[in-house]
């Protein structure tokens, strides 16, 4: 234990990797996966600046950019955080990082957020967590969107994974029947109520060939609160960690 204590006092990655490692059963160094992702958590801090409020999405990857954060505040110096999820904004908290109301900011410099699904053109597809229409509304207002990824869900077309669609409850049957005619199948996600009090259709069987477009369809559809297509408002940055490394698209 001391000498993982020592670890501590070297650069900011060996910190990370070490508190991971004896603080989590599947430590990077035992799960590939999560590797990737903390190498895509750790390369979104250089685009940090110090002093400075941002905005933090949910998901796995975004768990460990939060930890990563708290270990850091001392250098970070953050004045807070503008969080997409009750979820975050508890793990922001216990790290010791204040959460504001993002109605009492004039600007947003920067939001970073993972994905489900990612296109070279930094097309997305989110809301595998639930929290869709506030991550929209956060990256909408950000003046720059950081996408956080592991290469696993890098694809040449949307669609494999389920695309969510924030719904109002009594709107549901009427938005799945919309989107039957689209060519989809929406399922229920039945165990779910969103932080917004919304329920959750995921469309599963789609080729989304214009990303953009079909955003644009659904939301125009009466009773959808969100789609969780990011295409008309795409990252700007999408960092993804690769086993090797990372490579920034």
């Amino acid at each position: 234990m001391l000498a993982a204590l020592q670890s501590f006092k070297q650069c900011p990655q060996t910190r990370a990797l070490s508190y991971l490692a004896m603080t989590n059963p599947s430590s990077p160094a035992s799960d590939p996966a999560l590797a990737r992702k903390q190498r895509a958590a750790q390369a979104a801090l250089a685009h940090i600046r110090a002093g400075t409020i941002i905005g933090v999405g949910t998901g796995s990857t975004v768990n460990v950019l939060i930890d990563l954060l708290g270990q850091q505040q001392s250098r970070l110096r953050l004045q807070g955080a503008v969080s997409s999820s009750e979820a975050s904004s508890a793990r922001l908290r216990s790290n010791g990082i204040a959460v504001l109301d993002l109605n009492q900011l004039d600007e947003l410099p920067l939001y970073i957020d993972g994905a489900d699904e990612a296109t070279r053109a930094r097309e997305l597809i989110k809301g595998g967590g639930g929290a869709l229409t506030r991550e929209k509304i956060v990256a909408a207002v950000s003046e720059r969107f950081v996408c956080i990824v592991d290469d696993s869900k890098l694809v040449e077309t949307l669609g494999r994974f389920p695309l969510p669609v924030e719904v109002i409850p009594m709107a549901r049957a009427y938005v799945a029947r919309r989107l039957e005619r689209l060519g989809g199948r929406p399922v229920w996600r039945e165990s779910v109520t969103t932080d917004n009090g919304n329920q959750i259709l995921d469309v599963h069987g789609l080729s989304i060939e214009d990303p953009r477009a079909l955003e644009s369809t659904i939301d125009q559809i009466a009773g959808v609160v969100t789609v969780g297509l990011f295409a008309r408002r795409p990252a700007d940055l999408m960092i993804v960690g690769t086993a090797a490394g990372i490579v920034e698209i």
